[in-house]
């Protein structure tokens, strides 16, 4: 397995301005990661930036083995999926243009008055499309548990095995299963064998008084983002389940806490990383 930095754990910085799209891979490449995770939300200018970003990576010696993007296909009028599925396949063009194997995408966020059915069949119709078009340019759709269509182990396999493609697989975030009450380890142990990118992300229970970097569980318990090992995540059990499977692919960092990411949590969440590696 290899070690990424995605480019979200570095969001403080980014927002502060301490941090542009180059910045983040100088400093992914100086603290010892070997490939990193770009996002959409990063962007500038893409027409620059994508070959930019792709020559530097090719310079420092970093691998791009995923691009992310936010799609939400459960959307009521039909020509709003349709832009959002025009969007996925933006962003396979994309992650062919830098390189990456993989696209990490979203179900998207259940509205009022929409039934889960309702919201299932959407992202099965939207995500069976999508792999179409990303199975023609050789990319890997990555569906990561995130939200209540799928945010639980069996709802992300039930959807890949609904779209039936090999071009539709998961992007197991082993933080987002505390927000659904569901135990990240069992959740490894369920999608073992479709997992194709790991989201390495810990969280914690935050303290009463806090309130920024706090995620909010559905059934109201409150998150917040850790270094890698200091949370409820298990990920040395995590670690071996994926590797009993035959995982041979990328743990992309996450950080999403309020320590200084640059100084701090990132070069510790990497040791801790090595550390599950050896």
């Amino acid at each position: 397995m290899k070690c990424g930095l995605s480019m979200y754990s570095l969001l403080a910085p980014v927002r502060e301005g301490q941090l542009d799209l180059y910045g983040f891979l100088d400093f992914a490449a100086r603290a010892g990661f070997d490939g990193v995770e770009l996002l959409d939300m990063f962007w500038t200018d893409e027409s620059v930036e994508v070959p930019e970003a792709k020559r530097r990576c090719e310079a420092l010696g970093l691998e791009l083995p995923v691009y992310s993007i936010s799609t939400n296909f459960l959307q009521p009028e039909e020509s709003a999926r349709k832009a959002e599925l025009a969007s996925l396949k933006h962003g396979v063009d994309l992650a062919a243009d830098l390189g990456a194997p993989l696209l990490r995408v979203f179900s998207g966020d259940l509205l009022p008055g929409y039934s889960f059915e309702q919201g299932f069949s959407r992202v099965v119709d939207s995500l069976a499309e999508g792999a179409r078009y990303a199975a023609e340019r050789q990319i890997t759709l990555v569906l990561e548990n995130h939200g209540v269509v799928a945010g639980r182990s069996e709802q992300v396999r039930a959807i890949i095995e609904a779209v039936d493609s090999a071009a539709l697989r998961s992007n197991l975030d082993t933080g987002n299963f505390l927000l659904v009450g569901e135990d990240p380890v069992e959740a490894a142990e369920n999608l073992a064998d479709l997992v194709a990118l790991v989201h390495l992300k810990d969280l914690d229970l935050a303290p009463a008084e806090q309130t920024d970097h706090v995620h909010a569980g559905l059934d109201g318990q409150r998150y917040t983002g850790v270094i890698v090992g200091e949370g409820l995540v298990d990920f040395g059990a995590i670690v071996r389940i994926l590797a009993q499977q035959g995982y041979g692919g990328w743990l992309s960092l996450e950080y999403e806490g309020g320590a200084d990411a640059m100084g701090v949590a990132v070069p510790r969440s990497l040791a801790a990383m090595r550390a599950l590696l050896q």
